[in-house]
């Protein structure tokens, strides 16, 4: 039996509030990984030390943000994260979906976003969705452009991480 409680599922995955047994999974799935934090806006995490200390603040952070952990239901393993907030009246944007690379070319990134928005019309109600990617991620591109985005802005932005520029593409969709 799971210790999760979902929020909301897909037919291969559910979203659920992190629990901090679940800092080995995503630190060996994801945090771990530099292809996976390339184009978003944490480091690597370095060591279970660290991994453990960042899971205490992901708990944290999630107690005030509309951001999960992505578990894999037939594992029951923490595989990823995302996140979906509502910046105005019927205005909302994901804050970032990530999966580990192990977890990637599997459709889990379109069941991840569907399910994004699905909760956020249950949540909020039907609106503008919008969803951003930095230049060169192809994976969030070809993402966005499935599932019926339209690009509407392409801007160069400072990365938070790095501080340094980069273009950033911003999509939107009715939901």
């Amino acid at each position: 039996m799971s210790r999760h409680i979902p929020v909301i599922g897909t037919e291969d995955l559910f979203l659920a509030k992190a629990v901090f047994e679940d800092w080995e999974d995503i630190y060996h799935n994801v945090w771990s990984h530099s292809e996976t934090a390339k184009y978003m806006l944490w480091n690597v995490t370095e060591s279970e030390e660290d991994a453990q200390d960042r899971m205490r603040r992901t708990i944290n952070f999630q107690k005030t943000h509309n951001t999960f952990l992505v578990y894999e239901k037939s594992t029951d393993r923490a595989i990823g994260f995302a996140g979906a907030e509502r910046r105005e009246d019927g205005m909302y944007e994901e804050t970032g979906i990530a999966l580990g690379p192990a977890y990637t070319h599997r459709g889990y990134g379109r069941q991840v976003l569907q399910a994004l928005i699905d909760l956020c019309i249950e949540t909020w109600g039907h609106g503008i969705f919008i969803y951003c990617h930095f230049e060169g991620n192809t994976a969030s591109q070809k993402l966005a452009e499935s599932m019926g985005f339209g690009l509407y802005e392409k801007a160069e932005v400072m990365h938070m991480r790095d501080e340094v520029p980069v273009i950033q593409y911003r999509y939107r969709r009715e939901i």
